[in-house]
C-alpha cells in the first residue's frame, strides 16, 4: 500500500487516463494485469493504487518508486512499450507525471 509522506526518499508518479465508460473495465483489467504480471516485479517498485471516478471516464494511478530511473526503465522496457500500445487503444489519453510530496494532512 502506498504511504504518502513529505520528505520521503522516493519517486511518486501519478498517471491519469481518460476513457469512455464502455472501455473503463477493459482498461482497468489491462492495468491490473500489467501491475500483477510485470510492473510490481520491476526493480525499484514500491507500491501503487488504481482509482476510478464514478462516471467511469477517468482512472488515476498513484505509484511509488525508489528512484525516478527505476520508473523510467520500466516504461522503456520492451514489455511495457508493448502493453502501452494496447492501453493507448483503450483510452483517449494518458499522462504519467512525476511528483514530489510537499505536504500531507490527517
Amino acid at each position: 500500500m502506498p504511504k504518502i509522506s513529505k520528505g520521503a526518499d522516493l519517486q511518486t508518479v501519478i498517471t491519469t487516463f481518460e476513457m469512455t465508460p464502455g472501455t473503463c473495465q477493459d482498461l482497468l483489467d489491462a492495468l491490473n494485469d500489467a501491475y500483477e504480471q510485470f510492473i510490481s516485479k520491476q526493480p525499484g517498485f514500491i507500491a501503487a493504487g488504481l482509482h476510478v471516478n464514478d462516471a467511469q471516464t477517468r482512472i488515476a494511478n498513484y505509484s511509488q518508486w525508489q528512484r525516478r530511473e527505476d520508473f523510467q526503465a520500466m516504461l522503456r522496457s520492451d514489455e511495457m512499450r508493448e502493453r502501452n500500445r494496447k492501453i493507448t487503444q483503450l483510452c483517449r489519453s494518458f499522462e504519467p507525471v512525476m511528483y514530489d510530496v510537499m505536504a500531507t494532512f490527517e
